[in-house]
């Protein structure tokens, strides 16, 4: 009988560059694998043929991945002008609907792309995970059915020409939360009168203030020698720089861990109803909290035996 490999509790953040061909949950598994790690999950989908920046929470850096949920993103994508697909992208049956042979040109692309900048309302794909009555839409779409979604407010930051040749349109895009680039290409062929585009390729690039050169790849990752593939875990604080610190004394930092408030007066009135990083006098990262309207700081995400 196969002897089973020991799980390791194991805490971390991971920069995944995941490769073409897999989905977000066949990376985890692949990183629980590499890393015989107890417990790891992503941070938000990319789809199996989408490449690039995929953050990976091993162990107690789970409890905080939503924060990466609502991060803003930037994404390299190639758009195929004149013809839809049934998924938004190559992984789709194609088929043509421009209505002439001759692409726009780089000053029509300039001025329709300008209208996409800012909060723009978006209809959600049938090809993605949202759910209807518990189950993913594209469970319906592979059955050929279609459910009416309501549309939804995005932003898009900023969105520039990488190029254009012949009805190939390669795009960098800057885009908040909840965006579908599939979703995104297909409106901008039909706002540039193409009758549509798909994805040919997506990469990820950027999540907040991180990018894609700090990633890694699965290649690396299996060459790398077992005792080394720990260096390439990020500390679990690493992507909650945009919260303010504060640093507990000791009989703080305890009453913190054991769920009790701790009344600190001398905290900026600015970080009211926010939330902050705590660290206690060692700096060691304990896990989130929130001031309260009495300047009490009370806890939101707590890493498990930090004290």
């Amino acid at each position: 009988m196969p002897k089973q490999s020991i799980k390791r509790n194991i805490s971390g953040i991971l920069l995944l560059d995941k490769p073409y061909g897999i989905s977000s949950n066949k990376a985890v598994q692949i990183i629980k694998r590499i890393f015989s790690a107890a417990k790891c999950g992503h941070t938000g989908t990319l789809d199996p043929m989408a490449t690039g920046l995929l953050p990976l929470c091993l162990g107690e850096a789970t409890k905080f991945s939503s924060i990466l949920l609502g991060a803003d993103k930037t994404y390299e994508a190639a758009l195929r002008l004149g013809f839809l697909s049934t998924t938004g992208d190559a992984e789709g049956e194609i088929v043509q609907v421009a209505t002439t042979s001759i692409p726009p040109s780089l000053l029509q692309c300039e001025q329709v792309l300008s209208h996409f900048i800012g909060k723009i309302r978006q209809i959600p794909p049938m090809y993605s995970a949202l759910k209807h009555n518990g189950k993913p839409l594209y469970a319906y779409a592979r059955k050929g059915e279609t459910i009416e979604r309501p549309p939804r407010e995005i932003h898009i930051y900023d969105i520039s020409i990488k190029s254009l040749i012949e009805n190939e349109l390669q795009l960098s895009i800057h885009c908040g939360t909840g965006t579908y680039i599939r979703t995104l290409a297909e409106d901008i062929g039909k706002a540039l009168g193409c009758g549509g585009a798909y994805l040919t390729r997506l990469r990820r690039t950027t999540i907040d203030h991180i990018d894609l050169s700090h990633a890694q790849t699965l290649s690396v990752l299996e060459e790398v020698a077992p005792v080394n593939r720990d260096k390439y875990l990020l500390p679990i604080d690493h992507f909650l720089k945009k919260f303010p610190a504060i640093i507990l004394d000791e009989l703080a930092a305890v009453h913190i861990m054991q769920g009790r408030m701790v009344t600190n007066l001398n905290i900026d009135v600015k970080l009211i109803n926010n939330l902050v990083r705590l660290y206690n006098c060692q700096e060691q990262f304990l896990g989130l909290g929130e001031i309260t309207n009495e300047r009490k700081i009370v806890s939101k995400r707590l890493l498990a035996n930090s004290s």
